[in-house]
């Protein structure tokens, strides 16, 4: 493990729920940004290895929708991550960025959604730790002498 992947790993082992999916949602759309460069530069493989791995975040994301809590929102994400997956092999099939930018696209306003809550549970997370400040009371004073 190099030491970038080795960094991710850490630091996905660490994170919340939300900001898992968040930084997957962001690999996503970096990769197909890099399927499309790929297509420009006339790289087959890279396109195939950058397709490939954005396929796979969308499958993991929309393998682990909690359908019965998620209810509604959770059924219409299933629709768009299998709508985004079916768009996805016409990336491989036909040497096409439109589909990438696409599914890139709609995966834009998800991926601000999910930075908004990981930024609320920061946020909500701060609120409860106690302030040191608020342990300096009138009877609690430090006096300091040279």
């Amino acid at each position: 493990m190099n030491g970038t992947t080795a960094y991710l790993a850490r630091e996905l082992s660490a994170a919340s729920p939300a900001k898992r999916v968040a930084m997957l949602i962001d690999r996503a759309i970096g990769s197909l940004g890099e399927a499309v460069q790929a297509i420009e530069r006339g790289d087959i493989q890279g396109r195939w290895n950058a397709n490939q791995r954005a396929t796979n975040i969308i499958e993991t994301l929309w393998r682990t929708l909690d359908l019965e809590k998620g209810g509604e929102i959770a059924a219409n994400l299933e629709k768009l991550y299998s709508f985004m997956l079916n768009r996805l092999t016409q990336v491989d099939l036909k040497n096409d960025p439109a589909p990438a930018r696409e599914v890139a696209t709609l995966l834009e306003p998800l991926r601000r959604s999910w930075h908004e809550l990981v930024q609320r549970e920061a946020q909500a997370a701060a609120a409860q730790r106690p302030n040191p400040s608020d342990n300096a009371g009138p009877d609690r004073r430090m006096t300091v002498s040279a």
